[in-house]
């Protein structure tokens, strides 16, 4: 199906089947609706992962469509704090949550963003956030809550506090299903996925307020969780979109923060990330920080994190489980149009069955869209 990209980002570069609609209620993806799914991207995170965030999240939906137009949205929280870049990139690709209020979407997807208040109902952007909650529970058929947004949602919907850790729960996790259910079908019983997060959410409190936990990782903590609520809310504590270098930027804006004394501990490395050498040589600089806090010492952090081989090792599950969102969404509208329809209204719109059955594997399309153009020093720049 050919692409349809309505003032695309400059750092995005388009593949055969997801277009991008940047919240206009007309559809621009083409005549044939029955494979078009409507997906919304509110994009909570900080200015400089704006884009970083966006590539992530349509490359993965990009690859996990398949046979399928997704016609992807931008909508924006007018509360979240944005220097100027950030308000600018906002106002030019982006509608505000009051458009979003004006629709139905067959998807939707919130991503979260750094706290900064202890309580999440004190953070600036707590009542759009719970008016977007509310909305999307009776007008998608299926929304994905990420990371802190999970812990939000939650919280609003049930009053399940988040937990904090003493150390960062970040790195990539061995991860295991704890049952069955057609969001982690045809995945690996134990896969790999990234975590990146200071807080957790007690199982019991979930299980016992009707969730429904999908994953958890080896260390036992929560990794992704649903509630079929009128939409299917599913909550991911991780990150299945991250790209390769994602954690590796991360780690080298918290050591940034830490050798400027913006804070006053010295990051943990990534969990099952780096390779060894990479391990022992950023261990080394470490040690030096630790005895003389030096900011010129991120240099020598840089040049490092330059030449470490890391392995996007999550990708074919990540696609995976989006596709199964995809499909979920599908039959969860399907089986609407359907009551519909035996209402005596026609429903002109339907979901395109399709099904991976036969096939010997799931093979992704391989359409993980690559940082162009961009070194990894520029890249390294945004998270400074």
């Amino acid at each position: 199906m050919p692409v349809c990209l309505n003032s695309r980002p400059s750092n995005y570069s388009p593949t055969s089947r997801t277009t991008l609609d940047r919240g206009r209620p007309s559809s621009p993806c083409g005549s044939n609706s029955g494979k078009t799914l409507t997906i919304g991207l509110i994009n909570n995170m900080p200015d400089g992962a704006l884009e970083a965030t966006e590539r992530q999240f349509l490359s993965l939906l990009d690859a996990a469509s398949d046979d399928l137009n997704v016609c992807v949205s931008f909508y924006s929280i007018p509360s979240v704090p944005r220097g100027e870049f950030g308000a600018r990139h906002i106002r030019t690709y982006y509608s505000s949550v009051e458009k979003l209020m004006e629709r139905h979407l067959d998807g939707l997807i919130v991503t979260g963003r750094e706290p900064i208040a202890s309580d999440l109902a004190e953070e600036p952007y707590w009542e759009s956030f719970t008016n977007v909650l509310d909305w999307a529970r009776e007008n998608t058929y299926s929304a994905i809550w990420s990371c802190l947004a999970a812990h939000a949602a939650v919280y609003y919907l049930d009053g399940i506090k988040r937990v904090k850790s003493s150390t960062k729960h970040c790195g990539v996790f061995e991860c295991s299903q704890l049952g069955e259910h057609a969001m982690i079908s045809d995945t690996p019983v134990d896969y790999r996925l990234p975590h990146s997060r200071w807080n957790g959410l007690p199982e019991d409190q979930l299980t016992g307020n009707g969730y429904k936990v999908l994953t958890r990782s080896h260390d036992s903590e929560v990794d992704s969780f649903i509630k079929d609520l009128k939409s299917l809310f599913v909550f991911f504590q991780g990150h299945p979109e991250y790209e390769a270098n994602t954690l590796m930027l991360e780690y080298r804006r918290d050591v940034g923060r830490y050798l400027r004394s913006e804070t006053e501990t010295y990051p943990s490395m990534p969990y099952g990330y780096f390779d060894h050498e990479t391990v022992r040589a950023l261990t080394a600089i470490q040690r030096e920080a630790e005895a003389s806090r030096r900011e010129e010492l991120l240099n020598e952090v840089s040049n490092l994190l330059e030449k470490a081989s890391i392995d996007n090792t999550w990708n074919t599950t990540a696609v995976r489980i989006y596709r199964n969102w995809l499909e979920q969404i599908c039959m969860r509208r399907d089986k609407h149009l359907q009551t519909v329809d035996a209402t005596g209204i026609n429903a002109q719109v339907a979901c395109e069955t399709f099904s991976i059955a036969g096939r010997s594997s799931f093979q992704p399309l391989g359409l993980q869209t690559p940082v162009k153009n961009q070194t990894l020093s520029q890249l390294l720049s945004i998270t400074h």
